[in-house]
């Protein structure tokens, strides 16, 4: 499970992340799903309900990793905003695009009902609003965009119902929704192991083989072999290079603050800015006690770069304390998604690969609904079904109108590169200036060494080149993780990877001189 920045998210107060035991033998599956999060979950629920045997491998717990870290917006307004993806996919596109995020807003409901899922779940309302560098225009196109993509009741209103600060014109969405992720997700598993599919955590996969003879090996030495194999990883530890340049990693940050509920409406809320600011409601139970927090995100940048998280948890609380009539801040936590050049998810067969291994990654920060698409596109093509939507998010797909984006991530990528002549502002002349409870990277010769000293002083030196693709990670202080700037990877402090496509932790010192 990553490390949070500040304190756990609200979700871990009454639901936990949940454990399962390690796979501790040889398996034979219809399907092997690899990842417990919203994604991997949603395909092995819909597959095991379609009398498929699955079998689920995580290498932490059942939400462990960034589906514990959502805010759990449930949208088919897109955060991408409909007049882009039109631009970018064209009108087919984005109808196909609303209407796939509408139906895995219903499908979760459905789900919850079916399953009897208590995770808090409800349909409300979501109000797009202005940022204060736009004027009306803005909303105007956007909602001439959203009815041609057949999101036809969304309507234009003067202020959002019954919020304490003075909105000025917004576009209503309704047929939104929230929900518990992890309760959600424990749902999930119960139903999955009720039609007879098995779930392993504090399992790390190493390897995955499709083909013939389709298998996954994990590091303790066990081998799952299947007829199809989906990795739902968020971002894919099985592929080395071709879906890593079509998309961008980037942190956001959250704070949750109790609120009288009397006093904000309960509904999505989100601006135009960029990065925008998102917010909603939560009810929390801590023991006998009962209260909201609002929960809002925002201040999203680059993974590895322009740190200062503790200025970011200001500025964002700041931001919310002139909005909304907020207490205290009990909760701050960060979590990382993943920005494709062309704004949708990359969800189907693996680019470049056997046609029985599947990938869902790309959240686009609409993890929940991206992830629960997966689900539905994913056992369709696995079960051989044919689905709309399978073009529109295949990963090998290629959009040209995309091409000005893949040069500037690819070229920002090329810029860390750059780090093993120029190095960087991460790197100290000597240990003696990391204090403990820290970590920055130093020389030895032209090998970049990633020192972390612990509370007691003790150092912990590693090769500070990330196992992926090479590139030089950065210490991220508030997190005490080890990130990489070009595709994302995160690594505790004494190195073990938390966070793919990385496979495996960082190396030794002595490997890395």
């Amino acid at each position: 499970m990553l490390p949070k920045s500040g304190s756990e998210p609200v979700w871990d107060v009454e639901s936990p992340p949940q454990e399962f035991t390690r796979l501790g033998e040889n398996l034979r599956a219809d399907v092997c799903v690899v990842g417990a999060g919203i994604a991997g979950m949603s395909v092995a629920y819909e597959l095991s309900r379609a009398g498929k045997k699955v079998v689920v491998l995580e290498d932490g717990a059942v939400g462990g990793g960034q589906t514990g870290l959502t805010t759990a917006h449930l949208a088919s307004a897109m955060d991408d905003r409909f007049h882009a993806i039109e631009d970018m996919h064209g009108l087919e596109g984005s109808r196909l695009s609303y209407e796939s995020h509408q139906a895995a807003v219903d499908r979760i409901g459905q789900i919850v009902s079916d399953e009897s899922i208590q995770c808090d779940y409800r349909n409300l309302d979501g109000f797009l609003y202005l940022a204060e560098e736009h004027g009306p225009d803005e909303l105007q196109r956007e909602i001439e965009a959203a009815h041609r993509a057949g999101f036809t009741d969304a309507e234009l209103l003067d202020r959002i119902p019954g919020a304490p600060f003075d909105s000025g014109p917004c576009i209503r969405f309704p047929h939104q929704g929230r929900f518990h992720p992890l309760k959600y997700l424990r749902g999930l598993s119960a139903a999955i192991q009720k039609n007879g599919g098995s779930i392993f955590t504090g399992t790390h996969v190493d390897e995955v083989n499709g083909g013939d003879g389709a298998h996954v090996t994990t590091s303790d030495g066990f081998t799952v072999h299947a007829d199809a194999i989906v990795v739902a990883t968020n971002s894919p530890v099985n592929d080395r290079v071709v879906i890593h340049t079509k998309q961008a990693p980037y942190l956001t940050y959250v704070v949750g603050a109790r609120v009288d509920a009397d006093k904000v409406p309960d509904a999505l809320i989100w601006d135009t800015g960029d990065p925008y600011n998102y917010i909603r409601l939560q009810e929390v139970k801590k023991g006998a006690d009962r209260y909201h927090v609002l929960i809002v995100g925002g201040e999203d940048h680059h993974t590895g770069e322009d740190y200062d998280e503790g200025e970011r948890f200001r500025d964002l609380e700041d931001w919310t304390r002139e909005h909304f009539p907020i207490g205290e801040v009990e909760f701050r936590w960060s979590g990382q998604v993943y920005e494709p050049i062309d704004y949708l998810g990359f969800i189907g067969r693996n680019p470049a690969g056997p046609d029985n291994v599947f990938v869902a990654t790309g959240d686009s920060g609409q993890g929940m609904t991206h992830g629960t698409i997966a689900g539905m596109l994913i056992s369709d093509l696995v079960l051989g079904k044919e689905n709309a939507w399978e073009k529109l998010y295949d990963p090998s797909r290629i959009s040209l109108k995309a091409t000005p984006e893949f040069i500037k991530v690819n070229a920002q990528v090329a810029g860390h590169y750059l780090e093993w002549l120029t190095g960087s502002e991460a790197e100290v002349d000597s240990t003696r200036e990391i204090p403990r409870g820290s970590g920055a990277i130093i020389r030895r010769g032209q090998a970049p060494i990633a020192v972390y000293r612990d509370d007691q002083g003790v150092r912990h030196e590693m090769s500070a080149v990330c196992t992926h693709l090479g590139c030089i990670v950065h210490w991220n202080e508030m997190a005490k993780t080890w990130d990489c700037p070009c595709h994302g990877s995160r690594f505790e402090p004494e190195g073990e990877v938390l966070n793919g496509p990385a496979p495996v932790g960082l190396r030794t010192a002595e490997e890395g001189e």
